[in-house]
C-alpha cells in the first residue's frame, strides 16, 4: 500500500476538514489512480502555509483545533484522479494554480494514528504498519 506524506496543518486539513485536492509539484503516477492511500502526516509543518484567498474562513478555522499529529499515518483516502491547473481555478477552494491537483475522496480519520516515519514523494509502507491501520479498518491485518 502507498503512502503521500503531507506537512502540518494540511494533513489534518484532509483528514479533519474538506480539503480533498492536494497540490503537487509531480503528476500521480497513473496505475495509482483508483486506489486507496493512506495519508502520513509529516514530522515538520509547513513553514510557509499559504491558504488561498477563495478559501472560506470557515473552512480554515479548524486549522488550529484539529490534532497536530506528527510521524504517523492519520487516514485512508481513495486517490480518483490528478490533473494540471492551468489558471483556470479549478478545484476550489483548495487547487492552487501551476500545481497538479491529486483528487482525494472518502477520507477516512484512523481512530489511532499509526506511528512511523515518512518518506519524500508517494512511498511504500512497511507490512507491519500497513497491518496496524488495516486492523483499525477492518479488524484484519492485510
Amino acid at each position: 500500500m502507498r503512502a503521500l506524506t503531507v506537512r502540518q496543518p494540511w494533513a489534518s486539513a484532509i483528514t479533519h476538514g474538506t480539503k480533498r485536492t492536494e497540490n503537487r509539484s509531480w503528476p500521480v503516477p497513473a496505475k495509482h489512480i483508483g486506489t486507496r492511500i493512506l495519508v502520513h502526516a509529516a514530522a515538520a509543518e509547513d513553514r510557509t502555509p499559504r491558504v488561498s484567498k477563495d478559501v472560506p474562513r470557515q473552512l480554515t478555522d479548524g486549522i488550529g483545533v484539529w490534532p497536530d499529529t506528527r510521524s504517523a499515518i492519520i487516514a485512508v483516502a481513495t486517490l480518483t484522479g490528478c490533473h494540471f491547473d492551468k489558471g483556470m481555478s479549478c478545484c476550489a477552494p483548495w487547487g492552487m494554480e501551476g500545481f497538479f491537483h491529486w483528487e482525494l475522496t472518502d477520507v477516512a480519520a484512523l481512530p489511532e494514528p499509526v506511528p512511523t516515519k515518512g518518506a519524500l514523494g508517494f512511498w511504500t509502507l512497511p507490512e507491519d504498519v500497513v497491518n496496524a491501520v488495516c486492523i483499525q479498518q477492518t479488524g484484519v491485518a492485510w
